[in-house]
């Protein structure tokens, strides 16, 4: 007999709360560390974190959320589907780590944003000749260290459509979901290998569905989950979604014979009471947000469960989605104010209040009205903080919005910025060169004391000077300073803004080994004092060569932040924006000719229903708009964007009226110019030549043949040469030879024009 269960998360971070994971697979491929070293690393870190749910009173926990690198990679391998090109690779670790990232020889499968978060995932590549098979030792494996531990473990496993929807047909243009009956018999095995294991519960996750999909999509959907529920041999199913709403495909689900389904109930605003059949089933309500940071509003959420009752046939308490999308715990934040603390849960908290809505759901809230004491108090406190509301600031910016945010024509800038002087295809880097260890070191030391800000100033425009003098060497026509200064693109605007707060072990995942400390966006946004001149200033006295001003745009220090959920994020944006405008009007003021505002996040958050998504696009487009209206027609704006389907905000990009946009390309082959071809997009554009996210250097050939490539559609007086993106987590040697083979191709392809 399945029994039910009462609360839960959906997914945990596997970082290590403070990067243990990171180091150690970051010491396995320098070649410090062997796997042996590395699994001992990941094994405790899977213990600690699923004795600690058990112990925090959740009682099914989720096993394979685990990851080396991404989950979406783990279920390709675990369905035999990683690309040909690694399949001569010999050690599987060795062969997953090639698909995640390249090596010298093999190219590694795209990457890009998992629906509408920061994270990113390896797209699966799927072709005519990719043949399935099942390889569940990962899965067995987890279930096994959990058996021992005495955890009542559900295994998490990415479900079979999500998977083909999310992966790239190579090879044909034949819809992958046509093949979703070549996988059915393999999850099949594998729900037959959990179940002899004595799992009662496996969790299949499809927030594919979370998005628009036609009525044959989801029949599919509902075939799938109609074949996999008549099973004999198998633990009841939990088809899992989350980020949004499933609307059409609630009632599909619920017509299956699965005996459970977990919902969204802070992203998405499905009516259960309209499904019949889901009092059939088990309901796992996601009423804790697994994505932002702030204190769950109990009263509200207890009152969500309670509407639920009547209308399922069991209910447990969950977290909206995983909590990969959120730091571990508030108890490393020793240097944020009292009231700040209050507003906020972390993972930790985040499970508590899972714990506390399913007692109270159970067994009445008696025993835990200490905590909805304290969850009030915090709104409370929250509401009435003075920091939360400046009405001068905001009627400013109301002024500006009304009267000064738009440029003149492209083509008048375009001919008052022949001053500029360039040359056809004009080579630049994206912003930032690799952060040695000698910035490492500095900023560890600025932090602890050991050396003055001055000091720490010197030492910084010591290392602009390196860059500059390489780029000088290397021959780049637009140099930027390296970014030295620079933790990370978002940070560190937020740790110089009004209205953020930096943590200082805040770390989530972006991808591998690549973690983030996001800010929280709390308040009103102000820009105190100029964030950047300083150090674009200085780099521009070491050289005649253009500088570029490097800003971060709105929408992307939105998305890659934790944000107010007290406001529309259209007016986050504009107050942000306002700050980015008054940097770049300080920076025309001192000289500098071409500024960058890099939206990156563009499409990251685009809603994932059709009819969301055009409010966004205006007000992000808007946004950036605000943000670089105020300089000069002679002021050159650029933009970059990366990693990211980019077909749905091709309009939107062309929108942005950016003079130069550099965008990811190298990964994708160049197929994103024709999409901005079709939309009439007739400004400067650099499409990423080589992918910076691979340790492998790219030849000069290879390089010229990319340019070529791009050529066909754009011309010459409009193609500009650049990276796919900043170069900060590479290594200096390697930076070095590919920017010189950047070079030198972009001059080789100028000499056959």
């Amino acid at each position: 007999m399945t029994h039910s269960f009462t609360s839960t998360v959906l997914g945990s971070p596997r970082i290590g709360p403070n990067r243990e994971l990171k180091k150690a697979v970051e010491a396995y491929w320098a070649g410090k560390r062997d796997a042996a070293a590395l699994e001992s690393v990941a094994a405790d870190l899977r213990t600690r974190n699923w004795t600690e749910l058990r112990d925090a009173g959740l009682d099914s926990i989720p096993v394979n959320t685990f990851s080396y690198y991404d989950h979406v990679l783990d279920t390709a391998a675990m369905l035999g589907a990683l690309p040909e090109r690694v399949a001569d690779i010999d050690n599987p670790l060795d062969r997953y780590f090639a698909a995640a990232r390249g090596n010298d020889i093999v190219a590694p499968l795209e990457m890009t944003k998992w629906f509408d978060t920061n994270y990113h995932y390896l797209v699966p590549e799927i072709s005519p000749s990719t043949t399935f098979s099942l390889d569940a030792s990962k899965v067995l494996a987890e279930l096994d260290e959990a058996r021992a531990l005495g955890i009542q473990a559900r295994p998490v496993i990415v479900g079979p459509v999500t998977f083909l929807l999310l992966s790239k047909a190579v090879g044909s243009d034949a819809p992958l979901l046509d093949r979703v009956d070549e996988l059915l018999p393999l999850y099949a095995e594998l729900l037959g290998a959990v179940a002899t294991k004595g799992v009662e519960w496996v969790q299949l996750d499809e927030p594919a569905l979370v998005a628009d999909r036609t009525a044959d999509e989801i029949t599919v959907a509902k075939r799938v989950y109609d074949s996999l529920s008549e099973l004999e041999n198998r633990p009841a199913i939990l088809v899992a979604s989350y980020f949004g709403s499933l609307g059409d495909a609630l009632p599909a689900l619920a017509a299956t014979g699965v005996e459970g389904l977990s919902v969204d109930l802070v992203a998405g605003t499905d009516s259960l009471a309209s499904t019949p059949e889901l009092a059939r089933k088990h309901i796992v309500a996601g009423v804790v947000d697994g994505r932002n940071i702030w204190r769950t509003d109990l009263e509200s959420a207890l009152a969500t469960l309670g509407t639920l009752l009547g209308s399922a046939g069991s209910l447990a308490v969950s977290t909206s989605c995983s909590l990969l999308h959120v730091p571990y715990t508030l108890d490393a934040e020793t240097g944020i104010d009292k009231a700040l603390r209050s507003w906020l849960a972390f993972g930790s908290e985040k499970v508590r209040e899972v714990v506390v809505l399913g007692t109270a759901l159970t067994h009445g809230r008696e025993s835990v009205e200490d905590e909805f004491a304290l969850a009030r108090a915090a709104a409370s406190t929250r509401g009435s903080d003075p920091r939360l509301h400046d009405e001068n600031l905001r009627a400013r910016l109301a002024s500006i919005m009304s009267s000064d945010s738009v440029r003149s024509s492209a083509a008048v800038r375009r001919e008052a910025q022949t001053a500029l002087n360039l040359p056809l295809l004009p080579t630049t880097t994206i912003g930032s060169y690799p952060q040695t260890t000698q910035i490492r070191v500095a900023r560890a030391a600025l932090r602890k004391g050991e050396i003055d800000q001055e000091e720490y100033v010197s030492r910084m425009r010591a290392e602009i000077a390196d860059v500059v003098a390489l780029q000088e060497k290397l021959d780049i026509d637009v140099l930027v300073h390296g970014e030295p200064e620079r933790n990370d693109m978002v940070q560190y605007f937020a740790e110089q803004l009004d209205g953020f707060f930096a943590t200082a072990n805040g770390w989530v995942q972006s991808y591998g080994s690549r973690c983030v400390r996001p800010p929280i966006l709390y308040g009103d946004v102000r820009r105190p004092t100029p964030m950047t001149l300083e150090w674009i200033t200085y780099a521009q006295t070491l050289t005649e060569r253009p500088v570029k001003g490097m800003l971060t745009g709105p929408v992307t220090i939105l998305a890659w932040s934790f944000v107010r959920d007290d406001q529309p994020l259209a007016d986050s944006a504009n107050q942000v924006a306002l700050a980015i405008r008054e940097e770049t009007v300080d920076l025309e003021a001192a000289g500098v000719k071409i500024i960058q505002v890099d939206e990156p996040a563009l499409r990251e958050l685009l809603p994932l229903r059709a009819a969301d998504q055009r409010g966004y696009l205006d007000w992000s487009v808007g946004a950036f708009r605000l943000a670089t209206s105020g300089v000069a027609d002679d002021v050159q704006i650029h933009t970059h964007l990366c990693y990211s389907e980019f077909g749905e905000v091709i309009e939107a990009i062309a929108k942005l009226d950016a003079d130069v946009t550099s965008i990811e390309a190298a990964r994708s082959h160049m197929e994103v110019l024709d999409d901005l071809n079709a939309v009439g997009f007739d400004l400067g554009v650099g499409p990423g030549v080589y992918d910076i996210h691979s340790p492998r250097v790219p030849g000069v050939d290879e390089i010229a043949a990319s340019l070529r490539e791009a050529l066909k559609a754009v011309p010459v007086e409009r193609l500009w040469v650049n990276p796919d993106c900043g170069l900060k987590t590479r290594g200096p040697a390697e930076v070095e030879a590919s920017l010189r083979n950047l070079v030198d191709a972009a001059k080789l392809v100028r000499s056959e024009l």
